[in-house]
């Protein structure tokens, strides 16, 4: 049933890394194609400014930040891809945590990126802001996981059967 229940949060987290890739694949290429985009261009929500303003590429390059942004989608993707596919409490307790710390990074990028919308842009972009709530559930989905993991989930025996496996791998002197 864990396991079930562990496949499910990690496909959950598959399908939201991927809708980030497909809406970052978008944005970036209204970015470079310029054509017009499929959202507000006027009030509060106003995609056209955001993503024209000097926020919208990388400090000091012409690089649209929905690259970087489709790069760590693409990292989450790769992470809950891993996390399906692990079969020991020891690789199923490292993949979390890495996810975890992934998506704090992102979120902690994201809450920049919100407050440039909201403080110094006075308006938001409805993509930015779709592919930010992404972000935000896949570290909430990071952190329950992180949380559910008992605290001794690799018990000596599981540890030492995966060290004996290793050595076993390992060529033999003569």
């Amino acid at each position: 049933m864990k396991r079930l229940q562990r496949s499910k949060s990690q496909v959950l987290l598959l399908a939201l890394s991927l809708l980030g890739v497909a809406i970052a694949i978008y944005l970036t290429s209204v970015h470079y194609e310029n054509v017009p985009l499929v959202c507000s261009e006027s009030g509060l929500i106003n995609c056209t400014r955001v993503l024209s303003s000097s926020y919208s590429v990388v400090l000091g390059t012409s690089l649209p930040i929905t690259i970087p942004g489709f790069g760590w989608c693409v990292v989450s993707a790769a992470l809950a891809i891993a996390g399906l596919c692990a079969k020991t409490g020891l690789w199923q307790r490292r993949i979390r945590i890495a996810q975890f710390a992934w998506a704090l990074a992102g979120l902690l990028v994201v809450l920049y990126l919100v407050y440039v919308e909201i403080v110094r842009l006075h308006t938001i972009c409805a993509w930015c802001t779709a592919l930010h709530v992404l972000i935000l559930l896949i570290f909430l989905i990071a952190l329950v996981q992180l949380q559910s993991l008992p605290s001794d989930s690799i018990s000596s025996s599981e540890t030492e059967s995966e060290e004996a496996e290793n050595m076993s791998t390992l060529p033999r002197s003569k």
